[in-house]
C-alpha cells in the first residue's frame, strides 16, 4: 500500500457494507470510480476574494511520462505483463467492489465516449463518436451522440441506442433489483430514443444535468446490463461481448491473472501488442517481480525507483540511459532536468548517500549479497517513469465527536500546519514540485483549479493557540483538576462553582516559554519517522484502492455530533456547542466575519490577520482538567511510510500549539473499515482523486451527513461528518448549471467553504513512480489521461537511435 485512498460504494450507514458485499438496500446519491465533486451557484464576493486566479502562480503542471513514440516506432506483436495489487473481484465497473483493475480491463475492452486528456479535460474519443452536442436546453436537455458507423461489438452487432437505454435503466435507480454502486447523472434522464438513424442517439434530461460527458463510460452492452442477474453476478466474472482494442480472453484467480488479447474486430488501429496480461503482485514484492521478468510495468514505491537508480550506476560507470522517453533512471531526478536528485538526504527521507550505501546495505542483509546482486544486474533494464497523480493527500478532521466538533479546534489544526514543508516531505526528494495543494475540487493544470485556501488562512502559531484559547483549551485547563479550579482564563472560587465559560480573551494563559522547547520541531522528520521509502500510487485515477465502507457500530451517531458542521450549519440531530462565539453562524457571518479585521478569532481571516490579546501557549492544554488530546490514526505495511513521516511531522507541529496526539499505527485492511468508515478517529491521513467531473464525484465527500430512523448518520464518503445545507445547495446548483463559465464559478466557492470548514486540509498532490521496460512505449506515469491500449508496446530494435528519438509523454 503506498498510499491510502478512500473506500467507493454505496450510502454509508451504520451497518457495514464491506469490499465484497452486494447490498440490495439503498443507494448512493453519486459515486463515481473516483470521487470528488463540487458544485454550487450563488455568488458570494467574500469567497471570491478568497480564490487565487485560475491556475494562480503556485499552479505546476507536471506532463505525463510514458516513453511516448509514434506507432511507426513501435513494434507489431508482443505480450505486456502489467502489474495490478489484486484480481478484480468485478468486472462491473458500477458495483461496489470495482478497483484499478476493473477499471484497466474496461479501459482496454469497452467503449469510454470521452477519455481525459493531459490536464483531466474529457475528450471526446474518435473511435466511438463522430459528435456529441448538446442540441437543446430548454425547454429541456437533449444530447444528440453520433456514433462511428464502425464501431460495433464483438459479436458483429452494432454499438446503437438500445445499450443505451439498458444502462440507463439499470443505473437509473428505479430498479432495486440492480445492485449499483453508483447512478449519478442516469437518475436524470427522462428518455432515450434513436435519432434519425442507427447510428444516433437522443438522450432526454428530466432534470438540467452539467456532467453529461461522464455518462456511458464505460458502455456496456445490452447484454451485460440488461437484466439484474447479468449485471449483478455475470458481469463480476465474464465479459463475453466487448468493444475496444482488446477483448477479454480470461480471468486465472490461481495464477493471479487477466489476459487481454487483441480484438479481431477491433475498427481503430489495431493494438500493436498480441496480449495484454495484468498479474496481481503485492507492491512489497514489485522489485523481485521486476527483476525475474514476471512483469515488464508497474506502480512502484520510492525504495524500489531507488534500487533502480542504484543499478544504473554500475561499477563500470554505466549511465542508465532510459528507454524512449523515459524520466532518468534516477527517481529523484528533476522534471525539468535540473539534475535534483532523490538520493540527496532531505526531511522525511530515505537518508541513504548519494551512491546509494545505506540502501544496499539494507538490502544485502535481508536478500543475500547474491540475490540482490542478481536482482540489480536484471533492474538495469528498468527505467522509472514518474509523474504527478490525479490525487491529494489530505488531513481529515473528524468533527462528528469531542473537541473537532468545535470549529475553531479545526481551525486551530489547520492554521498549525506548514503545508508546504509537508508536501516537501514527500515530493523533493523525488525532483516533483513540492507546492501544497489549493483546492479540494480540481489539481494544478486542470481548468478549474484555484487556489481556495485563503477561506481558512495559512499557516500562523499564534492564531492557532488564540483559536484553542477562544474554544476554553488552555493550560489552567490542564491542571484544573489538580488545582480544583475549572478550566479557561478566569478561575471559580472553588471547584465547580459558577459557570466556566467565560470569554477567553480576559486572560491570557501565562507563557512560560516556548513550545518548541517541547517539540523536536527542528529535526527532520527522517529522525523520528520511518524513511519515507514509499511514493504514493495506490489505485489509480480510474479507482479508488478499496470500497467504500459505511460507517459502522456507533461511530456515526447522530445523538454524538453535539458540535456544529463546518460554516454553523447544524449536523442532523445536533446542536451547535456552547462554545461558539455569539454571531459565528457560519456561511451567513462570513462575509462580515471575513472582512473584520481582529475579529472573530481564525474564522475566515485573511493570512496573517491574528487575533489581538493572545500570548504564546506553552505544555499541553486541557479543559475542566481534561486534557486536548486526538487520536491519530496511520496505516501500517508497506509503502506507508511517506505517510508516516508526514504523519510524524503534522504531530510535532501540533505539539508547538499544545495540542497532543496518540498515534495509533493500524493495518492496511482495517484502516478504512475499523476506524474511519466507523468514526474511530480525530485525525488521519487518506488521499481523494480529482476528476473532470467535480460537480458530480465530488458531492457525496462533501455532502451534509444525513440522520437515519435508528439515530446513525448516512454519511456517503463524507468521513470528516462535517457538512452544511450551504454547501449541499451550492452542489446542486452547479451540477444543473449547463453555462461552464457560472458552474466553474460556483465550484470555486464551494471549495472556498470547504476550506473555512477546516475538516479536510489538503496536502500534496501524489506522486506516481513505475517502472517500465526501457524499450516499453507509451505506457508509465499517465497522470490525468489515460492510456491509449492500441499504442502501448515495444520500439522497434533496428537503428539503436531510433529508440533514443522518441521523447518523454
Amino acid at each position: 500500500m503506498s498510499e491510502v485512498d478512500a473506500p467507493r460504494g454505496r450510502t454509508c450507514s451504520r451497518t457495514p457494507c464491506l469490499r465484497t458485499s452486494r447490498s440490495r438496500s439503498g443507494r448512493s446519491r453519486t459515486l463515481r470510480s473516483v470521487a470528488l465533486l463540487t458544485s454550487g451557484v450563488l455568488v458570494l464576493p467574500v469567497l471570491a476574494g478568497c480564490t487565487s486566479e485560475e491556475g494562480g502562480p503556485e499552479a505546476v503542471t507536471v506532463p505525463a511520462d510514458i516513453g511516448h513514440a509514434g506507432r511507426n516506432q513501435v513494434e507489431q506483436g508482443g505480450t505486456l505483463r502489467w502489474a495490478v495489487d489484486s484480481v478484480p473481484t468485478t468486472l462491473n465497473t458500477f458495483q461496489a467492489d470495482a478497483d484499478a483493475a476493473t477499471a484497466r480491463v474496461a479501459g482496454a475492452a469497452l467503449p469510454s465516449l470521452f477519455t481525459p486528456d493531459q490536464r483531466g479535460r474529457p475528450q471526446l474519443n474518435p473511435d466511438y463518436l463522430e459528435s456529441a452536442e448538446l442540441v437543446d436546453r430548454e425547454p429541456k436537455q437533449v444530447v444528440l451522440y453520433k456514433l462511428n458507423q464502425e464501431a460495433v461489438w464483438t459479436d458483429g452487432r452494432e454499438i446503437g441506442a438500445p445499450d443505451f437505454v439498458a444502462q440507463w435503466r439499470a443505473l437509473s435507480g428505479k430498479d432495486s433489483a440492480y445492485w449499483t454502486a453508483r447512478n449519478a447523472g442516469y437518475e436524470r434522464i427522462e428518455n432515450i430514443e434513436r435519432g434519425k438513424n442507427d447510428l444516433e442517439v437522443r438522450v432526454t434530461f428530466a432534470r438540467p444535468y452539467a456532467d453529461w460527458r461522464s455518462l456511458f463510460s464505460p458502455l456496456y452492452p445490452k447484454e451485460t446490463m440488461g437484466s439484474p442477474a447479468s449485471f449483478n453476478d455475470g458481469a463480476r466474472t465474464e465479459l463475453p461481448v466487448t468493444a475496444g482494442p482488446f477483448a477479454l480472453q480470461k480471468i486465472d484467480s490461481e495464477d493471479g491473472t487477466v489476459t487481454l488479447v487483441r480484438n479481431p474486430r477491433w475498427w481503430g488501429e489495431p493494438a500493436k501488442l498480441d496480449s495484454l496480461v495484468l498479474r496481481a503482485v503485492p507492491r512489497d514484492r514489485r522489485a523481485a517481480a521486476l527483476a525475474t521478468g514476471a512483469v515488464d510495468l508497474a506502480e512502484i514505491d520510492r525504495g524500489v525507483a531507488e534500487r533502480i537508480a542504484v543499478a544504473h550506476k554500475d561499477p563500470e560507470g554505466g549511465s542508465g540511459g532510459s528507454g524512449p522517453g523515459a524520466a532518468s533512471a534516477e527517481a529523484g531526478e528533476s522534471a525539468d532536468g535540473s539534475g535534483e536528485t532523490g538520493q540527496k538526504r532531505s526531511s522525511g527521507g530515505v537518508g541513504e548517500d548519494a551512491d546509494g550505501g545505506g540502501l544496499l546495505a539494507r538490502e544485502r542483509g535481508d536478500a543475500g549479497l547474491t540475490r540482490f546482486t542478481s536482482e540489480q544486474t536484471a533492474l538495469r533494464g528498468f527505467v522509472v517513469r514518474k509523474s504527478l497523480e490525479p490525487a491529494y493527500t489530505q488531513l481529515a478532521l473528524n468533527g462528528e465527536s469531542g473537541p473537532l466538533a468545535d470549529e475553531r479546534v479545526r481551525r486551530a489544526v489547520a492554521r498549525a500546519l506548514d503545508r508546504r514543508e509537508l508536501a516537501e516531505i514527500v515530493l523533493k526528494p523525488l525532483g516533483l514540485p513540492a507546492k501544497p495543494v489549493g483546492s479540494h475540487l480540481a489539481l494544478a493544470g486542470q481548468p478549474g483549479y484555484a487556489d481556495s485556501s485563503g477561506a481558512l488562512g495559512g499557516q500562523d502559531t499564534a492564531e492557532a493557540q488564540a483559536l484553542l484559547a477562544d474554544a476554553g483549551w488552555t493550560r489552567e485547563g490542564a491542571r484544573a483538576v489538580e488545582s480544583g479550579t475549572k478550566a479557561g482564563p478566569e478561575k471559580s472560587p472553588a471547584a465547580g462553582s459558577g459557570p466556566s465559560a467565560q470569554s477567553p480573551s480576559a486572560q491570557s494563559p501565562a507563557a512560560g516559554g516556548s513550545p518548541s522547547a517541547q517539540s523536536p520541531s527542528a529535526q527532520s522528520p527522517s529522525a523520528q519517522s520511518p524513511s519515507a521509502g514509499g511514493s504514493p500510487s495506490a489505485g489509480g485515477p480510474g479507482a479508488p484502492g478499496a470500497p467504500q465502507s459505511p460507517a459502522a457500530g456507533g461511530g456515526a451517531r447522530a445523538g454524538a455530533a453535539a458540535g456544529s458542521a463546518a460554516g454553523g450549519d447544524d449536523k442532523p440531530g445536533a446542536g451547535r456547542p456552547a462554545a461558539v462565539p455569539a454571531g459565528s453562524d457560519g456561511d451567513k457571518a462570513m462575509p462580515e466575519a471575513y472582512k473584520r479585521e481582529g475579529g472573530v478569532a481564525g474564522a475566515y481571516a485573511p493570512v496573517g490577520t491574528r487575533a489581538p490579546g493572545r500570548s504564546p501557549v506553552a505544555g499541553p492544554l486541557g479543559k475542566d482538567g481534561k486534557p486536548l488530546s486526538l487520536r491519530f490514526v496511520l496505516p501500517s505495511g508497506p509503502g506507508s511510510e511517506p505517510l508516516r513521516a508526514v504523519g510524524d511531522r503534522i504531530r510535532r507541529m501540533l505539539d508547538e500549539v499544545g495540542i497532543r496526539t496518540e498515534v495509533k499505527k493500524v493495518a492496511e485492511d482495517s484502516f478504512f473499515k475499523d476506524h474511519i468508515a466507523s468514526g474511530h478517529y480525530d485525525l488521519a491521513l487518506w488521499s481523494w482523486p480529482a476528476t473532470a467531473f467535480p460537480a458530480t464525484d465530488a458531492r457525496p465527500i462533501y455532502a451534509k451527513p444525513e440522520p437515519a430512523t435508528d439515530g446513525s448518520l448516512l454519511v456517503e464518503q463524507n468521513y470528516t461528518r462535517v457538512g452544511t445545507d450551504r454547501i449541499d445547495q451550492l452542489f446542486d446548483e452547479a451540477v444543473g448549471e449547463l453555462d461552464e463559465r457560472k458552474a466553474s464559478d460556483l465550484m470555486k466557492q464551494v471549495d472556498a467553504r470547504i476550506w473555512a470548514a477546516a475538516a479536510s486540509i489538503p496536502l500534496y498532490q501524489r506522486p506516481e513512480l513505475v517502472a517500465a521496460k526501457r524499450d516499453l512505449a507509451n505506457a508509465g506515469a499517465f497522470g490525468f489521461s489515460a492510456p491509449r491500449y492500441q499504442d502501448i508496446g515495444f520500439v522497434k530494435t533496428k537503428p539503436a537511435h531510433g529508440a533514443g528519438q522518441a521523447t518523454a509523454g
